[in-house]
């Protein structure tokens, strides 16, 4: 946002206001338009039902979505009083875990629905006057920011309760655009040295993604594209998920202890590998980034493949580094917002593009499929950046920090891009699998 100054003039400064004005408002329309697909596709018994105990029922995240929405939107940032305060516990997702969540006094869907909406109206006339100045959670639609990412990352929560329900097919979404298959190579050479790390300039980047710092990073190779559900295959068919030489001792033991054999939502049938895609039973296809796998079972893939994970720093690099002009990008095509030429994000489709898609969305190292399609675990654990401020609450980011997480990088096809960039982390435990979860591979490059 920019202020008056002796070198802008008003009229710049109530454009500047105008623009942020109208991205704030297309992120939040754009968002409930998810929103409502994503609770309005099944019948309200399936949004009061719990689907998994991973998982909240639908109709907790939509009025979990209001109530975020109203305690910083209006409360916070206009000083209105609370509309439902006897409900703001039921919806604090620390208070009540995901698997207590059923049991209580939920508002019913006709009821959260209405009571979203009341928010929603409430908060765009606090949007039509906004000045986007004045403090840190105002400036430059801040506020609005997170609350658009806030309800595009439950957006995606819902999507994967929708992918664990076991009911007829309720979402549907043309495929992505086939391409011819990948020749490219294997993989590419990232240079060595510092880089820049993280973001102090992004308007909405979160707490976790600041500030940016100075990172070093040995010459490293990474794998041009993720890795396939066919490379995956390899490594069931050569016994991976029966030998202890690729698991660490945690992994090993998950693994045993559920028995674990595939990715989540595959199965083998008359010698062929087959997954549930949404209440749809497809052949696993090749070409494809492999999906649901956990932490353990990436680092497995990896080690049996002679190659390690990433690390979070040396995926950033990849991302963002542009050798040519030394500096980091925004994204890995550059600086311009992403288009549907640059990634598959948005669940504009329901499942990962074939590797080598989107070509105009490579690196200027030629690292291809860096954002969207699926999250890319890395070997490193969840932890603050120098100089890391929790902000605008702690519970965001701090209180995870530390070995139980590990990070993931990049976005899924589920993911919509205003919260998704270059700089953003993701982070889950090391045995989950239900969300969209792929990875790339990495070698030390030698150093002459």
């Amino acid at each position: 946002m920019t202020e008056p100054t002796d070198d802008t003039t008003s009229a710049e400064v109530a454009a500047d206001t105008e623009s942020l004005r109208a991205r704030a408002l297309e992120a939040l329309v754009t968002a409930r338009e998810r929103t409502t697909l994503l609770t309005s596709c099944v019948e309200d018994p399936e949004l009061t039902a719990q689907v998994s105990p991973l998982m909240s029922p639908l109709v907790w995240d939509l009025a979990h979505i209001g109530t975020i929405e109203e305690q910083w939107l209006l409360r916070t940032v206009d000083g209105q009083e609370a509309m439902r305060p006897e409900i703001d516990s039921l919806y604090d997702a620390f208070e009540h875990p995901r698997s207590e969540r059923p049991g209580l006094p939920l508002l019913p869907p006709a009821e959260a629905r209405r009571y979203a909406a009341d928010v929603r109206a409430r908060v765009l006339d606090v949007l039509e006057g906004a000045a986007f100045h004045g403090t840190r959670l105002t400036e430059a639609g801040f506020a609005f920011g997170i609350i658009a990412q806030h309800e595009q990352q439950h957006d995606e929560t819902m999507l994967i309760t929708h992918q664990l329900r076991t009911g007829p097919q309720a979402l549907t979404a043309p495929d992505p655009d086939p391409v011819p298959l990948f020749t490219g190579p294997a993989e590419v050479l990232v240079p060595g040295g510092p880089f820049a790390m993280g973001t102090s300039t992004e308007p909405w980047a979160l707490d976790n993604e600041r500030p940016a710092h100075r990172r070093e990073v040995a010459p490293f190779h990474i794998d041009t594209t993720p890795v396939t559900n066919g490379a995956y295959q390899a490594f069931i068919e050569d016994g991976g998920y029966d030998d202890p030489r690729w698991w660490t001792s945690e992994g090993w033991n998950h693994i045993r202890r559920h028995s674990l054999a595939a990715p989540l939502f595959w199965h083998r049938d008359s010698g062929q590998w087959l997954r549930r895609r949404f209440g749809a039973i497809e052949t696993v296809p090749a070409d494809e980034p492999v999906l649901h796998v956990c932490w353990y079972e990436a680092d497995a893939y990896a080690r049996w493949a002679g190659r390690r994970l990433p690390t979070e720093a040396e995926w950033e690099k990849a991302a963002r580094y542009d050798p040519v002009g030394d500096r980091s990008l925004r994204y890995p095509w550059g600086d311009a917002d992403p288009g549907p030429q640059h990634a598959n994000l948005g669940q504009r489709h329901l499942r990962p593009a074939p590797v080598g898609s989107y070509p105009a969305g490579e690196s200027p190292l030629g690292i291809r499929q860096l954002i969207g399609d699926v999250w890319e675990w890395t070997s490193s654990d969840f932890a603050p950046y120098p100089g890391f401020t929790a902000f605008p609450y702690e519970e965001y980011s701090e209180v995870f920090f530390g070995s139980t997480y590990k990070v993931l990088r990049g976005g899924s096809f589920a993911v919509d891009a205003v919260a998704c960039r270059g700089t953003f982390r993701n982070w889950d435990h090391p045995i989950r699998r239900q969300i969209f979860s792929g990875f790339r591979t990495a070698r030390s490059a030698e150093i002459a």
